[in-house]
Formats: C-alpha cells, structure tokens, sequence
C-alpha cells in the first residue's frame, strides 16, 4: 500500500500513465476524508477505520497540558489509543508480517521491519541525518546500500525528489528481499511544490509525473512477485491566496502572553489566556477560562479567512471530541491557512522563527519550504553556517522567511469536491467499491485484511 499524499481523482489523467494504469486495470474511487485532513490524523484513520475521537490522533500535534508546551510531529506507536490493523493481523494471523516504511507512529510499532526519519541531534547543537529502524541493524544495511537518508530534501527549502527516491528505493529493495505480507510505503513527493507552488503550477505537475513514475516501480514489483497493490493519499492539497494569523489577533485583543528570552519573543501558553496551534488550515485553540470562551469565539469568527468555529457538540459531531483537542477548532476558508505566528514586530520573532525548527514552533510553517526571497544569496549563507558548525562555531541557520504569503497551496479542510480529495485504487477489480462514491475510512482496516491475505 503506497501513501502519496496530495494524489486526488482529479489528477489522474495524462500526467499519470501508470496510475491510470493501475486504475484501468482496478479500481478507482474517491477516499473518504479524514478531518483534520492533515498527516497524522488521516493515517491513523486508514489503518483503524476511526476518527480521531477514538483513535487519539486530532492533528500533527497537540498541547500537552502537563507539560505547558505544544509538541508535533512525534513518533511513538503508543500515541494511538487503539489497535491498529496491522498490529491486529499480526496478533491475530501468527507468521503475519509487515513492513512500515516511513508510515507515521512507526517508532515501536507491532512491526517486523520498520524505517523512519529519525535525526540525531549532538550536545552541540547540530541535526545530522539519519533514520531510526527496526530490527536496528535495518539501519546500517539501507544505508551502507542506499546512501545517509536525505533529511535535508525530506523537509525544508532542498525539498524535493531526493528523499523520495531514497524511500522509494529502500523500500523496493526491502520488499523483495522480505517478502512481507504488509507493506506500507509513504511517498511524499507531491507535498513540496503542490504547498510551494500550487497543485496547478508546471512544476507541480512535473512532481506529479515523478512521483507517477515510481508507483509505476512498485507496481512493476508487485507483478514480478504477484502481488497485489493499492495506492491510497491523505489529502488533496488546494491552491491558497491568504495567510491568516490567528494568534496575532488572539494578541492584539489581550489573550496572548509573551516571555523575552535574549531579547526576542517567545509564546507562553500557559500564561496565556487563549492561543492557537495552527495545522495548515485548521487550528486548535485554548482558552482555559470558559468565561473567555464566547468574547474568544466572537474574535476568531470575525477575522478574514475563517470559516467556521467548532465548539463542543460541533466537536462530537465532527469526530474530534477527545481530551487532546482544543477547546475550540477554527477551520479555514478554502483559500486560506493559518500561520503559527505571534509577534507583532519581526524584530522580535523568536530565534527559531527563521530556521527549519519542526519541534520548537507552536504550529506548523510551510515556510520552511522556502528560502528567504530577501537572501541574496541563501545558498551560500547555508554553506557559510555549515563551515561554521564544522569549525566548531554555535550558529542559526537563519534562512526561512517570515513572508507567509509565499505559500501557495494548503489542506486541512474535508474536500468540497470529491475530485479534489483523497482517493483509492487498487490494482485489481474489487466489487464492493463504488468508484463514484467516497470509500468509508471505516472499511479501510477491512479492504487492507483482506489484499494482503
């Protein structure tokens, strides 16, 4: 099962010979959406059938109020509160086996071999490339063969094929010689120029025939080996006109608190009376004090750009009711996103603002898929600050701009149009799918249960 997140119905056209291949040859329909439409949350909700009030999962992060701190982007299998379908089909099918290839919650999943991006990050302050594998000895063997694993063009302004080809080609060289039952491969190509440039810019659908190509790869495999193969995404990915900056607003209005650290600003959510965790275009928002609650949902309903705010039952009804969802959910309008930006002056945006940071910053920022247009020479700053890091100098790499509008292309809202979402093929005629009707998430553990036994 191949992840291309970005892939929808609409695509599938010239572009993709070997998609509309497998099509022909298969079976086509639209997936249902998952909501949020982000990462995390939509495969959790493939492999469980569950919306994110039952399996846990209400976006790429979430603040831990025990810490006071937002925390994306993290891995552990533990994460999700229920089984999963392939921890399933390995308890219940002894000999069962599945290889997750850079699938998220890969760390210390039910899993017989498993590969993820997974930095180490030195005492002195650098990130060096790497991957956290399983059985550990996977790690040296994929990249004695294929190379260090291409962080770098994983995420951030070098962004691109690179890290895919590196997947791609680790992952076929793992399937052949494993032979897993299970095999779920995330290929990520389309999300970098499809949020850089928009989906309909030629250097998007450039992407979207590379990316084409190598399904075409594995589909290859899968018939050498007979066996069977289906392409799922997450999302579809929109054009986007407007950056909408909801904890500024939140800021002007009284409710955001700010420490000084050094001389620059840094969000304090626990001394703040309401803050947004932006998601690309959905945003949890807490209010600790419910007094603030209807003065706070006023505000955000009033700004340019949102659409909507979910609250309580809008919650349940949404599937996003659990303890880690904020007290309320902005949603975006479908031309616009929401930045995680909190300062009023950039002369003092914090530190991390103007680096590739996925950790430290209380929202997401696709920003850092690009270089500051301000840089006259970014490159060249990078090789400066890398030679720097060499000689033992500590040093920012301070390259990403604070211009949000240069983001073009987004997700997070369920699609209006089917064309537009994500979408399912398998390569064999399967009779329960309605090719014009969005698959139900719900029968994903099942239609998975059943291609791969």
């Amino acid at each position: 099962m191949l992840d291309v997140p970005g892939l929808t119905p609409g695509l599938i056209g010239d572009d993709t010979p070997r998609l509309r291949l497998l099509a022909d040859r298969g079976t086509m329909a639209p997936l249902e959406c998952a909501f949020p439409a982000v990462t995390l949350t939509s495969q959790a909700s493939i492999l469980t059938g569950m919306t994110p009030t039952e399996h846990g999962i209400v976006g790429n992060g979430w603040y831990w109020f025990e810490l006071a701190e937002p925390l994306f982007w993290r891995q552990p299998h533990y994460l999700l509160d229920v089984e999963d379908v392939p921890t399933r089909l390995r308890r219940e099918r002894p000999g069962f086996t599945v290889a997750k290839l850079f699938w998220w919650f890969n760390m210390y999943a039910s899993v017989d071999w498993a590969v993820t991006p997974r930095p180490m990050y030195p005492a002195d302050g650098r990130k060096v490339p790497d991957v956290h594998t399983y059985p550990s000895e996977l790690r040296d063997e994929l990249q004695g063969r294929f190379g260090t694993f291409p962080l770098f063009n994983f995420w951030g302004p070098a962004a691109g094929l690179k890290s895919t080809r590196w997947i791609a080609d680790s992952s076929l060289h793992l399937i052949e010689d494993k032979r897993p039952d299970l095999s779920l491969v995330y290929l990520p190509h389309l999300d970098y120029d499809f949020q850089r440039h928009g989906p309909d810019d030629p250097r998007s659908r450039q992407a979207l025939r590379e990316v084409d190509a190598i399904v075409g790869e594995f589909d290859d495999l899968a018939l050498k080996l007979g066996s069977r193969i289906a392409v799922v995404s997450e999302y579809g990915i929109v054009p986007v006109t407007r950056p909408v900056h909801l904890n500024r607003a939140l800021r002007e209005a009284g409710y955001i608190d700010v420490r000084i650290e050094d001389g620059l600003e840094r969000l304090d959510c626990g001394a703040s009376r309401a803050f947004a965790l932006a998601d690309h275009q959905i945003a949890h928002v807490w209010v600790p004090d419910m007094d603030d609650w209807d003065a706070v949902v006023e505000l955000l309903e009033s700004l340019p750009g949102v659409d909507k705010v979910l609250m309580t039952a809008d919650l349940w009804r949404e599937g996003l009711a659990h303890g880690r969802t904020g007290d309320l959910v902005v949603i975006a309008e479908k031309d616009a996103w929401f930045t995680y930006y909190f300062w009023l002056d950039d002369h003092l945006a914090p530190d991390y603002a103007r680096t590739v940071d996925i950790h430290r910053k209380p929202g997401y920022d696709p920003a850092e898929l690009f270089f500051d247009p301000e840089l006259k020479s970014p490159k060249l700053r990078v090789l400066r600050r890398l030679l720097a890091k060499k000689l033992g100098f500590r040093n920012l790499m301070d390259v990403i701009g604070l211009d949000a509008t240069v983001v073009k292309g987004s997700h997070g809202r369920r699609a209006d149009d089917m064309d537009e979402g994500p979408i399912l093929i398998v390569g064999t005629p399967e009779q329960d799918i309605d090719p014009t009707r969005p698959y139900p998430l719900a029968n994903m553990p099942g239609l998975i249960e059943r291609l791969a036994t």
